[in-house]
């Protein structure tokens, strides 16, 4: 039924005499009449939400719980350097301060919201001397005068919110508001674990800084030790040309790794947002870090540990009042309106008797025609809750993966790490075993220079590796939630949200 028609119906039905015996009884059922005519037939939401059953994390599939991180996982490191600059970073990141910027707004969107829900009283006081026109409606001595005008009064109205705008308004709101504390608590979350990969990758630059130095010092021992054999006529000017090119090469290394030093140092002052702040570090090794110890698996509850699926999920359901609320757009509004003062013709009579005023009523308004407006605007809301639902489908599908990958990738380096550790002693030893030939004259300089080629590439690889365990490390307490839990202050909790998506 249109709107036309519905006015048409009300007008033939008895409605229309009870109005004269019962105005109160016939206006509500005058509502009734036409919100049940509202047109919304065959527009809805068509996204599903993906649930841990559907990703195979079930409780009764899953591995065994994880607990949970502490929210401040970082200091099981035991690096008071990297405890610091987190801190610092916390409090001072623009990007940080944006995103509780973004959440203040948030905020003040959801107590506006709610103040709709609230009866509004305003004070009038409007003092004008005015002309009025003689040839208008104004008669005789009145018209053609000069009058002083004056008004006192105090208004009050009270939105009565029958179909719920206005609380459809407020949980899209609360949801909003959600949705932004959610995405201020995940980028605390990135931020500390970006700022703990950028100060392990600049420990990463310094241990291999120490290899590329030893391998100078090494390879200028092996420059005297072929020299002294060139001068007993031992070995000719070919093997000392191969000694020497191996010094530029080593010191090439060195520069190279002190241009990455002093990039990673600015990229973590960025993080911290204070420059030069690595400057005053001492420059950290690995050795000095101590493992995190993480149990490697998926844990069940991971949906509900993540801040970002946490506000995908309250964008679900912001979205999902909004839906509501464009449907309340369909119905009447139903005002009560009441003022009371005082207004006369001259300032000295505005507080005597005789200028009291005062009126009190209702107001209805309803959408009648709007050219599908309406229609149209539900459309919108409703394509607005798919791409919520599908967003944090996206979300979570990621964050399995994240989780997946980082409990794969820790598992592999630690039995890389294993076999590295073997590779590395065998190519030292064939390495040691080369020189005292050379030394004794037993082998060539050709075996000495790929027994070094072996070690120098284990010795770099165990950096590495160190370095991805605890990169890893870090990455799965981030796809772990980094110990973050739904503040109790929410209007609903993260994991199970209240609204239906319909």
């Amino acid at each position: 039924m249109n709107d036309s028609l519905a006015v048409r119906a009300v007008r033939r039905t008895p409605v229309l005499r009870a109005v004269r015996r019962t105005p109160i009884v016939a206006a509500a059922l005058l509502l009734v009449a036409l919100a049940g005519c509202a047109d919304m037939a065959g527009i809805g939401s068509q996204a599903k939400l993906r649930d841990a059953s559907s990703l195979g994390i079930a409780p009764d599939t899953a591995a065994a719980p994880v607990s949970r991180l502490d929210t401040q996982w970082w200091l099981a490191f035991g690096d008071t350097q990297l405890n610091t600059l987190i801190d610092q970073a916390v409090a001072g990141n623009p990007n940080l301060q944006v995103a509780q910027a973004r959440l203040a707004r948030a905020q003040a969107s959801a107590d506006i919201a709610g103040a709709a829900l609230k009866p509004k009283v305003n004070g009038e006081l409007d003092l004008n001397r005015q002309k009025f026109n003689s040839n208008y409606i104004y008669p005789a001595p009145l018209g053609g005068s000069t009058q002083n005008i004056g008004l006192l009064q105090l208004g009050a109205s009270w939105e009565l919110d029958f179909f719920g705008k206005n609380r459809t308004a407020l949980d899209t709101a609360i949801g909003a508001a959600n949705a932004a504390a959610a995405d201020a608590d995940a980028a605390r979350v990135l931020l500390a674990s970006n700022v703990a990969r950028s100060y392990f990758q600049w420990a990463r630059l310094n241990d291999q800084l120490t290899v590329a130095q030893r391998t100078l010092a090494q390879r200028d021992e092996t420059l005297k030790l072929v020299r002294d054999r060139v001068s007993a006529g031992l070995d000719t000017r070919l093997e000392l040309r191969q000694s020497e090119g191996g010094l530029p090469e080593a010191r090439q290394q060195i520069e190279a790794l002190n241009e990455q030093i002093a990039l990673q140092q600015h990229a973590l002052d960025a993080l911290v947002g204070q420059p030069n702040v690595s400057a005053s570090l001492k420059p950290p090794m690995l050795d000095g870090v101590k493992p995190m110890a993480l149990q490697a698996n998926i844990p069940a509850d991971l949906l509900g540990r993540r801040a970002d699926i946490a506000a995908a999920r309250w964008r679900v359901e912001a979205a999902t009042s909004d839906v509501a609320n464009a449907k309340t757009q369909f119905y009447p509004n139903v005002n009560l309106t009441a003022f009371v003062g005082f207004q006369s013709l001259g300032f000295g009579k505005l507080l005597k008797s005789g200028s009291e005023q005062w009126g009190v009523g209702p107001a209805i308004s309803l959408p009648i025609f709007e050219g599908g407006k309406l229609r149209a605007n539900l459309r919108g809301k409703s394509a607005d809750l798919d791409v919520a639902v599908e967003s944090y489908n996206a979300t979570v599908i990621d964050a399995v993966r994240d989780a997946a990958d980082q409990v794969s990738s820790a598992q592999s380096i630690t039995r890389q790490q294993t076999e590295q550790r073997a590779a590395q002693t065998a190519a030292e030893g064939a390495y040691d075993i080369a020189v005292q030939r050379y030394r004794a004259g037993l082998g060539n300089y050709l075996n000495v220079l790929t027994a070094e080629t072996s070690v120098l590439a284990q010795r770099r690889l165990a950096v590495d590796l160190a370095a991805r365990a605890l990169d890893t490390q870090v990455g799965l307490a981030r796809a772990l939630g980094g110990g973050w839990q739904p503040p109790s202050t929410s209007t609903a909790t993260a994991s199970a949200p209240t609204a239906a998506v319909n």
